[in-house]
């Protein structure tokens, strides 16, 4: 959880390039990236705490054995679902507001059994343990792309 923490203070301290946009890099503003990382953890966290750990399944996935192993998501290959895609303009005030509500939503985490899960579109049912790894290197990648993007 040190590390998902560590990643979320990082990408807050994008948010004053939050307008930001370099269309090599994405087609999508640094804003975009932010809000796309918060909707997905929180819808996230709300799914894990909702599910049922007896209905956890355990499956070999071919595609999360590569990400997790190499702590990486390709760029360009995946598609962001449409309940996790930003749709507003994004100010300083509104993405610190949801910043600290994320912060407090991931201590939820902490209190759930292990086999409460989430069903990742990619990677199968992912539970706990896992899931906040996949919150890490799903962070780490946008801000990996903030970067490059804020480079210009």
């Amino acid at each position: 959880m040190t590390k998902l923490l560590a990643h979320i203070n990082e990408l807050e301290s994008k948010i004053t390039h939050n307008e930001k946009l370099n269309n090599v890099v994405s087609k999508a503003s640094v804003g975009w990236h932010i809000q796309h990382s918060l909707l997905t953890a929180m819808q996230i966290i709300n799914a894990v705490e909702k599910s049922n750990p007896a209905d956890y399944r355990w499956e070999f996935n071919g595609k999360r054995l590569l990400v997790f192993t190499l702590n990486k998501i390709p760029r360009g290959r995946g598609k962001a679902p449409e309940s996790v895609k930003p749709t507003n303009v994004f100010n300083t005030n509104d993405l610190t507001k949801d910043f600290q509500l994320l912060k407090s939503r991931l201590n939820v985490l902490n209190t759930l059994l292990p086999n409460h899960y989430f069903k990742h579109p990619y990677f199968g049912d992912l539970n706990v343990k896992v899931t906040i790894k996949m919150l890490q290197i799903h962070t780490k990648h946008h801000i990996a792309i903030i970067n490059d993007i804020i480079r210009g």
